[in-house]
């Protein structure tokens, strides 16, 4: 059997005397798929932060919201999630497109101050070609009612290769508060680039 983990991390173990810990992670804490604990966590949360790279490598990182549960688990090994309009760079669905590795961490701050990590393979989806996946027919159907109006551009489907938790050690509580969105109140140069000089 193989072990779990990259050349990189078992050389890394071993220089920092870190091999026993990381043995007993991958034994107690590491699955290749998600079972009913993980499901029901997804179930729950509003928001995910995802990673991708390019065929080179370079790398991503962004954030995806919506409603309670927005990222649905077809099943133990695969889930989906929309991809809503943004600013136009399509930066998450451009690296999958050259490389479908993926890495996601979900993390609850409200009630149980703890996180999971699942790691797969992305693939870009139109929503005629999600419907047509019959296997997953009634899922399909109440994910995609779950967003009414605000219809996906596309939708991806991960097949999960790892799930694992992310302790809670670390991970701060947090307070959710309403947010009113009121239209034409988008920031879009907080940072203050939109009057920048390109540096020659």
């Amino acid at each position: 059997m193989k072990k779990p983990g990259s050349k990189g991390e078992h050389y890394l173990q071993k220089k920092f005397n870190t091999e026993k810990r990381a043995a007993l992670f991958y034994k107690n804490q590491l699955l290749n798929n998600l079972n009913p604990e993980m499901c029901g966590f997804i179930a729950k949360q509003e928001f995910v932060f995802i990673s991708t790279s390019d065929s080179n490598g370079e790398c991503d990182a962004s954030f995806r919201s919506g409603h309670t549960g927005f990222v649905s688990v077809l099943n133990e090994n695969m889930l989906i999630f929309p991809e809503y309009r943004g600013n136009g760079v399509l930066a998450s669905m451009g690296n999958i497109s050259e490389n479908p590795h993926i890495g996601m961490v979900f993390i609850d701050f409200y009630e149980r101050s703890i996180g999971l990590h699942v790691n797969g393979k992305a693939e870009i989806l139109s929503q005629e070609e999600l419907e047509a996946k019959t296997d997953y027919s009634e899922k399909i159907s109440i994910t995609l009612s779950q967003h009414g109006s605000r219809k996906p551009v596309a939708w991806i489907k991960v097949v999960v290769e790892e799930a694992y938790i992310h302790c809670s050690k670390h991970i701060p509580f947090m307070q959710k508060q309403e947010k009113i969105i009121q239209l034409g109140s988008k920031v879009d140069d907080f940072f203050n680039t939109k009057n920048r000089k390109d540096s020659e």
